[in-house]
C-alpha cells in the first residue's frame, strides 16, 4: 500500500502519489471544468449574446485550469524538520516551531485522504498521510512517517507527541500486516463524518483516539 520512498540526502519526498496519477487527476479536474464553464457560457450566450458567453465561460475556466496546473506541479518534500511544497511558488513550515497541528480529512470522488495540516509563519501545509477508496488505499511510507514522528517528537509539546504516537502507531499495524480499515489513519479518518469535502478533526478527539491505541 506504500509508495516507494524517494529521497536525496535528506530531502525527502513526502508524495503520496506518482507524478503520473496526479497529472492524471489534474487533467480531469480540468476537463471537467472546461464542460461546466462551456455549459454556462452557452446559457449565458443564449440570453446575453456571444461575447457574454465567452466571458462567462472564460470567468468559471480559468480558475479551474490554474487549479489543475497547481495540483499537476505540486510536490511536498521534508528536509529535517522543516516540510516544503512547490506548485507555483514555494511555501515553508517548520515542524518544530509551527504554530498548529491538525488532522484534515478530505472526502472527494469516493476517496477519503487523511492529512496533517501544519500552519506556521503565516502559511499552511497540508501533508497527505494515506488514501483511502473502500478497504483499501495507498499510504505514505514507512521511512516518511518515521522521520515525520521523529520532527513532531521533537517538539516536546502535547501536539507534537500526539500525532508523533499516531504515526509510530500506524507504523506498528503496518508491521503487523493489519488490513486497511485495522489501521489507525483509516479508523481516525472513519470517524469524520461523510458529505463533507475536507474538515479538521477536533484535537481532543485525535488525542483520545490515540491514548486508546495499544
Amino acid at each position: 500500500m506504500s509508495p516507494e520512498d524517494k529521497s536525496t540526502g535528506d530531502k525527502l519526498s513526502l508524495d503520496l502519489l506518482d507524478k503520473v496519477t496526479v497529472r492524471k487527476r489534474a487533467r480531469m479536474v480540468a476537463i471537467g471544468g472546461l464542460m461546466v464553464a462551456l455549459a454556462f457560457g452557452a446559457i449565458v450566450g443564449f440570453i446575453g449574446g456571444r461575447w457574454a458567453g465567452i466571458i462567462a465561460a472564460l470567468i468559471v475556466v480559468l480558475p479551474v485550469v490554474l487549479l489543475a496546473m497547481s495540483e499537476a506541479r505540486r510536490t511536498v518534500w521534508l528536509e529535517g524538520t522543516r516540510v516544503d511544497v512547490r506548485a507555483f511558488g514555494t511555501r515553508t513550515v517548520d515542524l518544530a516551531t509551527a504554530d498548529s497541528l491538525d488532522l484534515l480529512v478530505t472526502d472527494l470522488r469516493g476517496a477519503r485522504t487523511v492529512g496533517l495540516f501544519v500552519r506556521g509563519n503565516k502559511k499552511a501545509i497540508n501533508i497527505a498521510l494515506s488514501m483511502y477508496s473502500g478497504v483499501g488505499g495507498r499510504e505514505l511510507g514507512i521511512y516518511q512517517l518515521r522521520r515525520l514522528a521523529d520532527a513532531l517528537a521533537a517538539r516536546g509539546d502535547t501536539p507534537g507527541l500526539v500525532f508523533s504516537e499516531l504515526l509510530v502507531a500506524q507504523l506498528r499495524a503496518e508491521a503487523r500486516g493489519l488490513a486497511a480499515p485495522e489501521r489507525p489513519l483509516y479508523r481516525l479518518g472513519s470517524l469524520a463524518p461523510t458529505g463533507r469535502m475536507a474538515q479538521k478533526l477536533h484535537p481532543d478527539a485525535v488525542s483520545k483516539f490515540v491514548t486508546s491505541l495499544d
